[in-house]
């Protein structure tokens, strides 16, 4: 759920300004310029000197994300891109005594609400007690006994029923070897497709991604991740280099808002975008607010939502739009 700008007497407090595509190549430090960190701050360490971001994978520690927020929810039915630079550095499975096998790296989509909460397990897979949900991410798995290396793309919904992916790049990825990662969502057919390339030649197969009907997820933050190992068979410690990433999103649901009175009337107008719930509030105090007017826009045209029965004196008004 997003909350947008505050209205006071009619009065425009603060607007939204258009989609911008979010990109990072770590020349300044990245927690001043809207990053964060949540879990093991210890895991993830800006080099000023290279101007790059150096993240440990260590699934011994706790769920760790190093993240961005999107200014937006992203669902199946928007357009929306990741493109990053990767370099391992060292891996190693089976560090966590028990847990022999191979686990991931990540990097890609996630929500924040439900990744931080307390029974979120990546390595639980499907769970109705600790499965993860709400994923759109790029994997690496490292080769253990028999089993061969896999790059890895996934895509999670919203009750963790049933996860989508691909596991037909049985490739390695060489230490110190510098690959470009492209992923790309069309929400038009509702594909996810993934590419690598290193030394500008694509490396191992265009991994594509149907989603299906009635399959969704909601994602609001692009994060580097390292997962707890917890509920897992597998426990890996990794080191590595990221950098140059770029995230084109869709603007965000509210856009050119105004506020003003006509006729006793007061109106919010703004441009909104399709598959959105919009709710206008009002508020005397800020202590409690009340539901003015609902309604969902089915396609990216202007709203107006108006209080027909404004109350006395001063009052505040925010949109509150959310995915349905």
């Amino acid at each position: 759920m997003r909350w947008l700008p505050l209205f006071l007497a009619g009065m425009v407090a603060a607007s939204l300004s258009e989609a911008v595509t979010l990109t990072e190549n770590f020349s300044s430090n990245p927690l001043a310029d809207g990053w964060q960190i949540f879990g093991d701050t210890n895991l993830f360490q800006w080099d000023s000197l290279n101007q790059d971001l150096q993240v440990t994978w260590d699934s011994s520690q706790p769920n760790s994300y190093f993240y961005h927020p999107l200014g937006t929810i992203l669902s199946r039915d928007d357009d929306f891109e990741l493109s990053f630079d990767l370099t391992l550095l060292d891996e190693t499975n089976g560090t966590t005594p028990g847990q022999p096998y191979t686990f991931e790296i990540a990097v890609g989509f996630l929500n924040l609400v439900s990744a931080t909460r307390t029974n979120f397990y990546r390595g639980s897979g499907v769970n109705a007690a600790y499965g993860p949900v709400n994923l759109v991410e790029f994997n690496f798995f490292p080769a253990f006994s028999t089993y061969e290396a896999t790059i890895d793309q996934v895509v999670v919904g919203t009750n963790n029923s049933k996860w989508l992916y691909n596991e037909n790049n049985l490739l390695d990825l060489p230490l110190g070897d510098l690959f470009h990662i492209d992923m790309s969502y069309l929400g038009g057919s509702e594909t996810l497709t993934t590419t690598l390339t290193n030394g500008g030649v694509q490396y191992g197969a265009t991994q594509i991604i149907q989603v299906p009907a009635g399959f969704d997820f909601r994602v609001g933050v692009v994060s580097v991740t390292s997962y707890s190992d917890q509920h897992s068979d597998g426990s890996i410690l990794a080191h590595g280099i990221l950098d140059n990433l770029v995230v084109p999103v869709p603007p965000p649901p509210v856009q050119n808002l105004t506020g003003s009175w006509s006729n006793g009337v007061f109106q919010a107008q703004f441009l909104s975008r399709g598959n959105w719930f919009y709710t206008l509030e009002r508020t005397g105090d800020f202590q409690s607010w009340t539901g003015i007017l609902s309604t969902t826009s089915s396609n990216s045209t202007y709203l107006v939502m108006q209080d027909t029965s404004p109350t006395p004196g001063k009052a505040f008004y925010r949109v509150c739009a959310s995915r349905p």
